[in-house]
Formats: structure tokens, sequence, C-alpha cells
């Protein structure tokens, strides 16, 4: 246990320092920033929808460790993937880092039917311990809502943890 914990905490510090997909895409078809008041993270996060696909996914912000994280995560698990399947996979991370059973362990689908449970998140689950932690889930997820708001195609939404 002691080894996967460390694991987690190397994933998480390595995705804080060198985060994935930190800039302004080119083209980005819509994006909606996030602020969570408690910590002052603060994430705007772009897409570029080609059709009902995610052909790109960046951010740009500052945030604690879990926030960033959690972004640069999030978009390497999302870029590629259709709308329903990134909305499934908010679903099933949001469930990891919120419920006390927090299990992440599923069998993929084809994507075209991708459900909540349905849906495997990988390097995601080193972000599982924040469930322990509850002032940190908001930082954790503040990337996720904004996504969401961007995915729903409200544009220049700005989504607030408050």
């Amino acid at each position: 246990m002691t080894d996967l914990r460390t694991l987690y905490q190397e994933i998480i510090l390595d995705h804080y320092k060198r985060p994935r997909n930190f800039r302004v895409p080119e083209g980005a078809t819509c994006k909606a920033d996030g602020y969570n008041p408690l910590c002052g993270d603060q994430v705007t996060v772009y897409l570029v929808m080609d059709g009902e696909r995610v052909a790109d996914i960046a951010f740009e912000g500052s945030g604690c460790a879990i926030s960033t994280a959690s972004a640069s995560l999030m978009t390497e698990a999302v870029k590629g993937r259709t709308r329903e399947h990134a909305e499934a996979l908010l679903e099933r991370f949001h469930d990891l880092v919120t419920s006390s059973s927090g299990s992440g362990a599923a069998e993929p689908e084809p994507e075209s039917s991708a459900t909540s449970s349905e849906v495997e998140l990988g390097k995601l689950e080193a972000l599982a311990g924040v469930r322990d932690y509850p002032v940190r889930i908001k930082c954790a997820t503040l990337p996720w809502h904004a996504m969401r708001a961007a995915l729903r195609e409200r544009g220049e939404d700005r989504v607030s943890t408050e």
C-alpha cells in the first residue's frame, strides 16, 4: 500500500511540476473559467471540438499541486475522446474523489456506449486520496467543472466551487 501511495504522490508531483497541455490551443472553439475562492485556484479550460470529438484540450491558470495535476491528468485522459466519453469520465472521476469506496477499477466498454461506470480512470486514480481531505476535493474537481461548462458550449462561462 505504501508503494502505491508513493507512486500516486510521484504522479501528482510530476503533473504539477510539468503539467501537460498547459497552453492556449490554436483554434479553441470553446472555453470556460473556474475559480476556487477557498484556496485561490484559477483555471481556464480550452477545447477544440471536431464535431462530437475533443480534438484538443488544454488549460492555463494557477493553483495548488492537486488542482494543477488534476487539470493535467484530465487533459491527457480526455483528448481525442467523444463529448459523451468526457462527460462519463467526469462522473467517474467525481465518484472516485467523493465516495468512500472510490473504486475506479472498471472494464472499458466501447466508447459509443460510455457510461460513468464503464469508463477506466487510469492515472486519474492517483487523485483518489483526495477524498480523505474534503477541503481538497474542490481543488481536484475544479478543472473538471470548467471542462464540463466548456463541453456544454456555454462559451466563456465562469464556474466556481463555492
